[in-house]
């Protein structure tokens, strides 16, 4: 019997799995796609206390744009980055104990926090090399999805859903993310790029910031501005409602009950995505390419040319994006970017890419226009935080590829707030409802199928 290959089988059949669902039954039968409104607004799916977005207000009872607000616990981002903290490469150690316990830390709650998730820092004998080097990936956080898998392995309490045994994983994976995304990054860098292999331990008198930086680099080095910088990052990318997909996930994971290894793998699975956690990397891709093509990066015009061409699909990766432009939710501004900038700039003066900053300043302020002239927008355009995050970490010499990681080491404070909100709360599993419109068909026998 002649061998079938899986690729030209696959070939042969897949316009049978291209069944297009015509929109209009969308609106016939009041299904939002994506769980959206026609103005993009998402559907209202729960209720938290772990974190606020607002992009609106109500005037004389009406709905309209409104500067961006971001609340964890109820405290106004714009405030907490103006704590003491952040000088001392804290502020993100800080946000992960208040979205975790919903109150912010005394000075001696905040260090015996630090010692804790210090002393966590650690992966199981020998885990390093059987688990993350033995079998690179060439997509990081492939590697650490099944990294977070085979720690359950290591647990012998790996079931149990008790709150006190989900706290204990979590401080644990929120310690040991960024060790299980640096070494497989270092994997996938020796094994598969060719480079060197550079493997540093975690350091307990640094922050995790500045443990980050200091696993990446070869020679350990930092300065206090990519310290602060970083730690503001990561701050800016922990947690942001329980509507966006990741987040989401956790919640649905976790109302079925199953455990925090499968939850997080999870919401993992669903961060890498590029419409997701992989956004910075196309915003920073495109800026590249805007560089490459347009002649004159301080001349308006030019750089407004080249944008309708990414939004007509004639440039670019031509899928008619401006990446990094937009929000659900924002309209005026996006808070997290407001409170970037800022940092952003004085980090472009200390790494001499002041004219590249310009140009990204550039595209903030004209690409929202351009975007406005071509589609019908409800509610307003302003950048996100992954406009600018990319560019962040291209100053502070990360590796495109540990972009998304990045996000997730930060996340996995915030997806664990949400995890145990659920598990406080939770009732039913949550499943959301499909309408069909497959009719009914009459079966024919197999000798009968034409």
């Amino acid at each position: 019997m002649a061998t079938i290959s899986l690729g030209s089988y696959a070939a042969t059949k897949y316009p049978l799995c291209e069944r297009r669902i015509p929109d209009e039954l969308y609106r016939k039968y009041n299904v939002y796609r994506g769980l959206r409104d026609e103005r993009g607004k998402g559907v209202m799916a729960g209720i938290t206390n772990v974190s606020t977005i607002y992009g609106k207000q109500i005037i004389n009872g009406e709905e309209v744009p409104a500067e961006g607000i971001l609340l964890y616990r109820g405290y106004a981002l714009s405030d907490l980055v103006a704590g003491e903290s952040l000088k001392k490469h804290r502020l993100s150690e800080e946000c992960a104990y208040l979205l975790l316990f919903g109150e912010l830390p005394t000075k001696k709650e905040l260090t015996e926090f630090s010692k804790v998730l210090a002393a966590a820092r650690t992966l199981p004998r020998n885990f390093t090399r059987d688990v993350i080097m033995k079998a690179p990936s060439n997509d990081v956080m492939n590697s650490i999805i099944r990294s977070v898998l085979t720690l359950a392995s290591y647990d012998k309490s790996s079931l149990d859903t008790s709150m006190e045994n989900v706290l204990r994983q979590s401080l644990m994976l929120i310690a040991t993310m960024p060790m299980l995304a640096v070494y497989a990054y270092q994997a996938y860098n020796h094994y598969i790029k060719g480079g060197s292999l550079i493997i540093h331990r975690p350091d307990k008198d640094l922050s995790w910031s500045e443990n980050l930086l200091m696993m990446l680099r070869p020679d350990k080095q930092y300065t206090e501005l990519e310290a602060r910088v970083l730690d503001l990052a990561m701050v800016l990318h922990m947690e942001h409602g329980g509507g966006n997909n990741s987040t989401f996930t956790t919640h649905v994971v976790t109302s079925t009950g199953s455990d925090t290894y499968s939850t997080i793998a999870a919401a993992l699975a669903s961060l890498k995505g590029p419409k997701h956690g992989g956004a910075n990397l196309k915003a920073v891709k495109m800026m590249d390419d805007i560089r490459k093509h347009v002649r004159d990066i301080k001349d308006d015009e030019e750089i407004a040319a080249y944008l309708r061409r990414i939004l007509n699909k004639d440039a670019f990766d031509k899928e008619g994006l401006i990446y990094g432009m937009g929000h659900a939710v924002y309209s005026l501004s996006d808070p997290r970017t407001k409170v970037f900038e800022s940092f952003v700039e004085s980090l472009a003066r200390e790494k001499g890419r002041d004219e590249e900053f310009e140009l990204y300043a550039a595209v903030e302020r004209i690409a929202p226009e351009v975007i406005c002239e071509k589609r019908r927008i409800y509610k307003g355009v302003c950048p996100n935080v992954d406009f600018l995050s990319g560019f962040v970490y291209r100053m502070l010499g990360i590796p495109d590829e540990m972009f998304t990681p990045i996000f997730a080491i930060a996340r996995m404070a915030g997806w664990s707030a949400h995890r145990m909100e659920e598990l406080a709360n939770m009732q039913k599993i949550i499943r959301p409802a499909f309408k069909s419109i497959m009719d009914e068909r009459p079966y024919v026998p197999i000798g009968e199928r034409k």
